[in-house]
């Protein structure tokens, strides 16, 4: 599948990384000199951040190439999506020029942050094939896309256009009525006109007002939003007890939400000048590194609790190829890459991660012998009783992991496996002995696996004592030979 991405600033940038990193070929078209420059450094950002997100590995990387004119970029695109400038008459006239040179089947997306579909569709020649997708910056970590069509949309087009946009790993929010601005450019919009109040007022600094964010209710809005924020505040009352307790305060003379303040030199130059005191010291890409980074750990975090943007991701990388499923004679368990939260002062994986790896190729193994959710809902499982590991190399940040699981024992209700960690040009970077021990989780005792699982694990262990012998298997802590 081909993305066109026309326009390559940041937006620009950040889509051609979400669709080539999730396996789509991308052309890119930008009359900017600067252009190829810029859309490159966002894609290196975002091959550093984006795998660190999964614990699958993402589908192989899509090709990228820079074209010298529009209609080139657009040609066979199966997704075209416009990010120029924020001037009605300049996506008028390249929506025009996009739809002049491709199919009537491909969806024409516009990243406008402002502006209605229906005003987009005003000069087209076919206004049922173009509508809003509004992303936020990064585009390539953060999943939501508001999409916002026209009753000259067809359903169809709705559908594929949400799907899509689920195949790369975003979540698609369907604004059911236009409406400049959409929905969370207008929250954004009335935080912003009372901050530049609190500025203008002296009650505030730039950075005050970002610590206020930050510390606070930002983290709250990172998980639950803003309603579910308020249900919580309500108490056992939820919603209806905090609208009564607090409801009257919305009528108390405090806001200046729709009264914005004059921006004069003199108020923008403080503002520039408080910013630069804040964050001036940080070169700009350190500060994305740094953005990106927090992002994946808090992405991370609500993933393991599968909530919030965290639901997106735990659904998205269910679709990611199973390595364990793609290669199950050869029991490759995990194929992913190390997030940068992973490393240590040292710089390189801390040895807390190695044994979260080998957790991963463990419980991979048990789902291929059948040992999965379903069988573990039926009420049986393996315990881990046993564990060594050796460490062999560094293993550092943005590298690639593989994980082979060998089956060194599996009669009875003693499962004895052997996980080896490849590193990047498949260095040995460690190894994992584990003993596990079939458990009845009714009775929290030792059990005999079904046939099934006893099966299965003959199988593996007649193929994997096949393949010669292991160095490290038996090994106990400071032997050497």
């Amino acid at each position: 599948m081909k993305a066109a991405i026309i326009g390559g600033g940041v937006i620009g940038g950040g889509w051609a990384a979400r669709f080539l990193l999730n396996g789509w070929d991308v052309a890119v078209f930008d009359p900017d000199a600067e252009a190829e420059r810029k859309v490159t450094e966002v894609i290196a950002n975002a091959r550093r951040s984006l795998p660190g997100l999964y614990d699958r590995a993402l589908p192989e990387e899509g090709s990228l190439r820079f074209c010298a004119s529009l209609s080139d970029a657009v040609s066979a695109a199966a997704w075209v999506q416009e990010s120029v400038p924020e001037r009605l008459d300049l996506k008028q006239r390249v929506l025009s020029e996009i739809q002049a040179a491709i199919e009537p089947s491909a969806v024409i997306a516009s990243s406008t942050s402002g502006f209605k579909p229906s005003e987009l569709q005003a000069a087209a020649q076919r206004p049922e094939q173009i509508l809003v997708c509004h992303p936020f910056n990064p585009v390539y970590l953060l999943p939501l896309v508001e999409v916002v069509p026209s009753d000259a949309n067809t359903q169809e087009l709705r559908e594929r256009c949400t799907a899509i946009l689920q195949q790369i790993g975003m979540k698609p929010l369907v604004v059911r009525r236009e409406i400049d601005a959409h929905i969370a450019d207008r929250l954004l919009e009335a935080v912003w006109r009372e901050a530049l109040w609190l500025v203008k007022d002296d009650v505030a600094t730039t950075q005050e007002i970002d610590d206020a964010i930050r510390f606070g209710f930002g983290l709250r809005w990172a998980q639950m939003g803003l309603f579910e924020t308020y249900r919580i505040a309500g108490g056992e009352g939820g919603m209806a007890h905090f609208m009564k307790q607090f409801g009257p305060a919305l009528k108390w003379p405090w806001t200046k939400l729709m009264d914005v303040p004059e921006l004069t030199d003199d108020l923008v130059a403080r503002i520039a000048e408080q910013s630069d005191a804040q964050s001036g010291h940080h070169d700009l890409r350190r500060l994305e590194r740094l953005r990106d980074d927090n992002l994946v750990a808090i992405l991370r975090a609500l993933k393991n609790n599968a909530w919030g943007a965290g639901e997106t991701l735990a659904t998205h990388e269910e679709t990611l190829p199973d390595p364990a499923e793609a290669e199950a004679e050869d029991a490759i368990t995990v194929e992913r890459r190390v997030p940068y939260s992973w490393t240590d002062y040292n710089g390189h994986m801390n040895e807390a991660h190695y044994l979260e790896v080998f957790a991963q190729a463990s419980d991979r193994f048990m789902a291929l012998i059948g040992a999965d959710a379903d069988y573990i809902d039926k009420g049986s499982s393996y315990f881990t009783v046993e564990s060594h590991l050796r460490h062999l190399d560094e293993v550092k940040a943005g590298e690639d992991l593989r994980v082979r699981t060998r089956v060194i024992g599996g009669d009875g209700r003693k499962l004895h496996l052997f996980h080896q960690m490849e590193s990047e040009n498949r260095r040995l970077a460690a190894t994992g002995e584990h003993l596990l021990i079939h458990v009845d989780l009714k009775t929290r005792r030792s059990s005999t696996p079904g046939a099934e699982i006893s099966e299965n694990l003959l199988r593996y262990q007649r193929r994997h004592s096949t393949l010669g012998t292991l160095g490290g298997v038996g090994r106990f802590v400071g032997q050497r030979h």
